[in-house]
This record gives C-alpha cells, structure tokens and sequence, in this order.
C-alpha cells in the first residue's frame, strides 16, 4: 500500500456513525423491526403508513418486464458523454442486462432507450393486479413514494423474480469490500436504493428491497447511502434474518449411488424392492457382504444393477456434508459446503436437464437419506455460493494448496474465524462467486508468485532480525486491473501487473511486506517498508 489509510478511515466513520445515530427499518413477513450494527432492537406489525422513495427499485421493475415479455433489447455502450455512465461502464465499453441491474445502470433502464410504451406497461401490469404507483410509467421514478407493505406486495408477484433473485446474489457479493457476503452467506438478494434525505435535502436516506433466498420478499431503509448502511449493519442483518431452506433449490443432480460396490440385492422387509422409484425403508446388500439402510421419499430409484438418486442441487450439498462431515461447527460446515458445491460444479457431467457424478470417494460420498434440518441449513445459508478461479477440492485432514481440510477448518473455526476466512486459507486464489456466473476477482499471477516465494526463501536470515515481520503462510499474487500495485490484507492478496520489470518486482517485495508486517506499525510506515524492499532486491 502506497498511501496513508487516513483516507479509508475517513470513509469509515459515515457509516459508524449511521449505525450509532438511527437504526435500520427492515420490513418482512409482515413485521417492521427496528436493526442497531448488531442486533434486533424491537419488531411490531407492518403498519399501513409506512411509506418510503421508490428510488433505484424502479429498475427491478423494467428489468423484470425486459425478462417476462422476452425482450431483446441492446446492450448500453458508454460514450463518456453522461456522468450517469459512472454506474455502469467505462467509456468504450458496455453493459447488459443482468449486470445493469447489479450496478445500478439506470440510462440502461431508461423507458425511452427501450422503446417502451405507456399504455402496454399499463396493461401488462393491470393484469398482475399491481399497486396503481406501478401502473403509470412516467410517474415510475426515484422520489416517487410508495406504502412499503405494497411494495412487498408488488415484489411477491413480480414476475421473473426467480432469475431476478439469482443475478442480485451479485450485489450482497460486491457489497462492503467484499465482507458482507461474510457476515449474510447468501440468503439476501436485493436491489439496493439510495435518495435525498426527506428533513434535509443535503442528507442521503437508502436501503434496499428484494427477497430472501427463499423468496420472501423484504424491505429495508435508514439514513445514509445503500453502501454505507450495508457496511455499517451486516452484523445487525445478520441477526435479524432468517436463514431458510430456499424454494429454489437448483438443477437436479443424478447421483450414481455406492458407484464402487456392486449391489447385491435392495431389500424392502423379506421381500426384493420392486424396481423404480422407492418410498420408506430399505436395506442394501452388496456382493461383498456388507450391508446398509437407507430411506427413501421417492427421490432413489432402483434400476437393473444400481441405485440412483435424483437430488436438487442443494439437497445434494446438504447430504454430501452430511456423509462427509457435519454441521458443527458451524463455519467450518459453511466453508466445506461451498467447496461441495463447487467441486460439483466443476466436475459433474452434463445429463440432459442435469447434472451426473457419481457417489465415491473419488468424487464426493452422498448420504442414502435425506438431509437433517442442520445439514440443510447449512446449505440454505450458502445456496448458489461456489468458488471461482482455482480448481476445488477437500479431504478430512490433510491440506495443500487448493485443498481445505476438514480437521483444519474446525480447528479454524473453533479459534473464532469466519467461514469466508476459512475458505480464503484454503484457496487463496479463490473468489466467492454464484452458481451461474462464477466469476474469480483474482486473475492469478503463478510466475510472480513463484518468484516471490524463491526469494523468499533467501531473505529469511535478513527478515529474522526485523520487529514485527511475520512469514505469511497463504497469500495470492493477483493481477492488478487498473491503477498503482496494493495489497488487500483481508484477503491476503498482492495486486501488481506481472515481475519483468525491475520496477515490477520492487511493488511485488514491497506489497509482500506491508502484509507480512501488518500486525505491527513497521507495516504502515511507507519509508520504512520501500526502505527495507530496496536493500532485500537491490543490495
């Protein structure tokens, strides 16, 4: 890092203040709870008059109608002629749909980009039975005020809302430098909205609107911009929302059960199963002698030689956990959940309308049985979360780059840390991502990362004798998009452009120290850091 963190903490105290001076309304299931930075003050019923601006929500509702009615609308290229263009792309570059939506991009939504029309938005929405503020396209604007307990309504019936749901699992991803995702795993998927403040036009008033997982739809509002109440109430969100088992819970999985033990015969009492789809209890026997009881509510089917079952996505994650480890605790079960789904995701083959693997150990053991309500809710608070930009895989105890141990991440998580940092440990090229788009914010640098761990190994007699230098056991050199090299200590990654150059391999040493001494203030003492990579790399 390059530059005094004077001006992040600037930025900070906004939001703490926020937090401090007024709490958070959050409105579902027919509740209005009132949210501090951590923790659920008080909840009473939704009442009636709550009304709130619509502000950026307008959006959710064109891009819900572009979904519906099968548009095929251009995508918005930026020409640098619109401030406006700052929420949705550079110049020279564009934005679609989906992606829009997430950042905001309202000359993307714009009626009249769209060729949309007053009367047939009109009609399209008399015929879901919306609120009048909806039916009405020019008065769809930010400042418009709508009843709260109407836009839940509205958002109950909105159409597309299921793909809807998926893209905005993007924005709780991107929200808080990264963290929220942390703090809410993945069960908030929300439009946020920011507009002036109704006392004092000079003050921000935002929030955000959207579902749950699930698809119970959900308000929230306070004072300050949407980024700076998701910073400032992840932990008070955290313990105000349920965590459910989603109503989408994904594609189907058709799993090759017990794959390298041939079966003997399946059992139901005395009597040989009858072959199809199988309800209630069973025994399995298998050539070798063995024998196992399994249970069944139709989704194991016994077919000439092999049992298969036919499991949705997430059911399937909760009953690998299941057979491989267990729900507790409960950051550990977080993290392997995710490296499930996404190993999964890597290595399933493509079978019609689903996905095929088989039950091993050389792939991933599922449980006979359906999942208990704690696997399963370890998997609802992770659905759609996987890992991009490494290869995944897991074992009980052992670890080595790219594999999360078992034994490990319970130790992890027993000692306080969050499922994210677990992860982050394991795999710390890997980006947390969705299921449908999985996208690595780290484009990882090995060459440069090699080199850094060769020198490394020479430096260490040097580094010894400093106060305060730590040896960084996990760390990721990533490629730097645009701007000067940093280092994103949460993360423990090094952003620089590549070790060719000389200048190169100077941000590449000089970031590696601010990490290595970031529990001491040598780490934040930019004379001493450039000081010290100079004399490593040049003397």
């Amino acid at each position: 890092m390059r530059w005094p963190r004077l001006g992040w903490l600037l930025c900070l105290i906004p939001a703490l203040a926020i937090a401090q001076e007024e709490p958070l309304r959050l409105a579902f299931d027919g509740q209005l709870l009132r949210v501090s930075q951590t923790q659920v003050l008080d909840r009473q019923p939704l009442p009636d008059s709550v009304q709130a601006p619509l502000g950026s929500v307008w959006k959710l509702f064109v891009y819900a109608w572009l979904v519906d009615t099968g548009a095929r609308e251009p995508v918005y290229e930026c020409r640098g002629q619109s401030k406006e263009e700052v929420y949705c792309c550079s110049a020279g570059q564009s934005i679609g749909r989906d992606q829009a939506l997430v950042k905001s991009c309202g000359l993307y939504f714009e009626p009249q980009r769209l060729g949309l029309s007053a009367t047939h938005w009109r009609e399209y929405w008399q015929a879901r039975q919306a609120p009048s503020w909806l039916l009405d396209l020019q008065s769809l604007q930010p400042q418009k005020q709508v009843r709260v307990a109407e836009l839940l309504k509205a958002l109950a019936m909105l159409p597309a809302q299921d793909q809807a749901r998926r893209v905005l699992l993007d924005v709780v991803l991107n929200a808080a430098d990264g963290r929220l995702v942390g703090q809410l795993g993945s069960h908030l998927r929300v439009k946020t909205w920011s507009w002036l403040g109704e006392q004092d036009p000079s003050s921000r008033q935002g929030g955000f609107a959207g579902w749950l997982a699930d698809g119970t739809p959900l308000w929230a509002g306070g004072r300050g911009t949407s980024e700076q109440i998701l910073k400032a109430y992840g932990d008070g969100l955290a313990a105000a929302l349920p965590s459910r088992w989603p109503a989408e819970t994904g594609r189907c999985v058709e799993v090759d059960l017990f794959a390298r033990y041939p079966l003997q015969r399946v059992m139901a009492g005395d009597r040989p199963a009858t072959p199809g789809p199988l309800r209630g209890d069973y025994r399995v026997e298998f050539a070798n002698g063995n024998q196992l009881d399994i249970h069944s509510d139709g989704e194991l089917f016994l077919l000439p030689g092999k049992l298969v079952a036919r499991l949705d996505r997430e059911e399937y994650v909760a009953r690998v956990l299941q057979r491989e480890a267990k729900a507790e605790p409960a950051e550990a079960a977080k993290a392997l959940a995710v490296a499930i789904r996404s190993y999964l995701l890597q290595n399933a083959q493509r079978k019609g309308d689903c996905l095929s693997i088989d039950d091993s150990s050389h792939r991933q053991r599922v449980a006979p049985r359906p999942a208990t309500p704690q696997t399963r809710a370890i998997a609802a608070w992770t659905s759609d979360l996987v890992l991009a930009g490494t290869d995944v895989t897991y074992h009980s105890d052992q670890s080595a780059p790219d594999k999360l141990s078992w034994a490990q991440a319970v130790e992890q998580a027993s000692a306080g840390q969050r499922y994210d940092a677990i992860l982050l440990h394991a795999y710390p090229r890997a980006s947390l991502s969705r299921w449908d788009n999985p996208v690595a914010s780290c484009e990882a640098l090995p060459a440069a990362q090699d080199w850094l761990l060769k020198q490394r190994r020479g430096w260490r007699p040097r580094l010894a004798g400093e106060v305060g230098y730590n040896e960084v056991s996990a760390f990721a050199v990533c490629r730097v998009a645009f701007g000067r090299p940093y280092v994103d200590r949460e993360r423990r990654r090094i952003y620089v452009r590549g070790v060719l150059s000389l200048q190169d391999r100077l941000d590449l040493t000089h970031e590696y120290l601010h990490l290595a001494f970031e529990a001491h203030p040598n780490g934040q003492d930019e004379t001493y850091i450039e000081g010290l990579a100079r004399h490593l790399l040049l003397e």
